[in-house]
C-alpha cells in the first residue's frame, strides 16, 4: 500500500510563503483573464455595432488589472474604473497603472465610488466582472444598478456581465486547481448556500508548497441571480435587447472520462443543456 502523502512543514523561524504572499497578486493570476475580455468585448461590439469600442468602464473593478489592459489594446482607449474600496484601487495605481506607463495612467481614471453614483463620462461598454453584481442582494436594488449602468452608456453602448452556474454550485464543496507557472494552489469554496433566498458564501484560499496557507483571502456573501432573472430585471431597468454567449465544449478524449472542456469560444444561444460548472456572458443593448 502506498503511503499518503505528507505536506511540508514550513519553518517557524521565518515568514511562510502564504505571509510573505499579496493577495491581489494571487487574485490575479488565478482568477482573472484580462486580456480574453478585451478580445471578447472588442468582437461583440464590433460584431453588434459596427464600429470600435473606445471607452470602458469597469463597475467594482479593484485592482483596475482589465482596465489596464483596455487602455495598452489601443492607443485611442480610455478607461474608467470605480470602486469603493481605497486600499485596493491604491494597490492598482502602484502595481498595474504605475508599471503600465504614463500613456496608459493618461488614459485611465480610477474613481473611489459607488457604482450607482457614476454615471459620467459616457461609455461605450460597461462591464461587471468576477460576478461582482451579486452584492446586491433584492430585485429592485438589482434593478437600481442595472439602471445606473444603461444611463453611463452611450446611445449605442452595452453592458457585459458574467456569470457563472450549473448543478454543483449550489453544492457546498471544495474546487481547487495549480494555477500554470505558479507556485502555489488556489481554492474556492461554496461554504454555504440557503434554496430559499439563493444567498451563498464564498471563500477564496491559497496553499503554498511549504505548507502554509492563507485562508479566506477573498469572502464573498451573494445572492446566486439565474440567467433568466438577469435577462427579465435588465430589460425592466430599460435595456432593449439582452443575449447570451455561452462556450463551446468538447470531448477531452477519454473515453472513460465523461468530462467536456472549454474551449475558449463562446457564441450566441438561448437553450443549452446544463452542466455541473458553466461561465458564461450577458451582453445587454442600450
Amino acid at each position: 500500500m502506498a503511503k499518503a502523502k505528507r505536506k511540508p512543514k514550513f519553518d517557524s523561524t521565518r515568514p511562510s510563503m502564504a505571509q510573505q504572499a499579496d493577495k491581489h497578486a494571487l487574485y490575479e493570476k488565478s482568477v482573472q483573464a484580462p486580456e480574453f475580455e478585451v478580445e471578447f468585448f472588442t468582437d461583440r461590439f464590433q460584431e453588434l455595432r459596427g464600429r470600435d469600442a473606445l471607452v470602458m468602464k469597469e463597475d467594482f473593478c479593484g485592482t483596475a488589472l482589465l482596465s489596464v489592459e483596455w487602455c495598452k489594446s489601443d492607443p485611442r482607449r480610455r478607461a474608467i474604473g470605480v470602486d469603493l474600496c481605497p486600499d485596493t484601487l491604491a494597490w492598482g495605481r502602484q502595481n498595474n497603472i504605475q508599471p503600465a506607463g504614463s500613456d496608459v495612467a493618461e488614459r485611465l481614471t480610477l474613481v473611489e465610488a459607488n457604482v450607482l453614483d457614476v454615471a459620467e463620462p459616457k461609455a461605450d461598454i460597461t462591464c461587471a466582472m468576477n460576478f461582482s453584481y451579486n452584492i446586491f442582494k433584492s430585485r429592485d436594488d438589482l434593478r437600481r444598478y442595472f439602471q445606473a449602468a444603461r444611463q453611463g452608456l452611450n446611445s449605442d453602448g452595452l453592458f457585459i456581465l458574467d456569470i457563472f452556474g450549473g448543478t454543483e454550485c449550489i453544492d457546498v464543496n471544495l474546487d481547487e486547481r495549480e494555477v500554470d507557472g505558479e507556485e502555489f494552489t488556489y481554492e474556492w469554496e461554496h461554504a454555504k448556500y440557503n434554496p430559499i433566498t439563493n444567498e451563498i458564501l464564498c471563500h477564496i484560499h491559497f496553499e503554498f508548497p511549504d505548507g502554509s496557507r492563507l485562508d479566506k483571502a477573498f469572502t464573498y456573501d451573494w445572492r446566486l441571480w439565474s440567467i433568466q432573472e438577469l435577462h427579465e430585471i435588465l430589460l425592466e431597468a430599460g435595456f432593449s435587447k439582452v443575449r447570451v454567449y455561452w462556450e463551446e465544449y468538447e470531448d477531452d478524449g477519454d473515453e472513460d472520462n465523461e468530462f467536456m472542456e472549454g474551449t475558449g469560444n463562446y457564441y450566441e444561444t438561448t437553450e443549452v443543456e446544463n452542466q455541473e460548472s458553466w461561465l458564461t456572458y450577458i451582453v445587454a443593448e442600450v
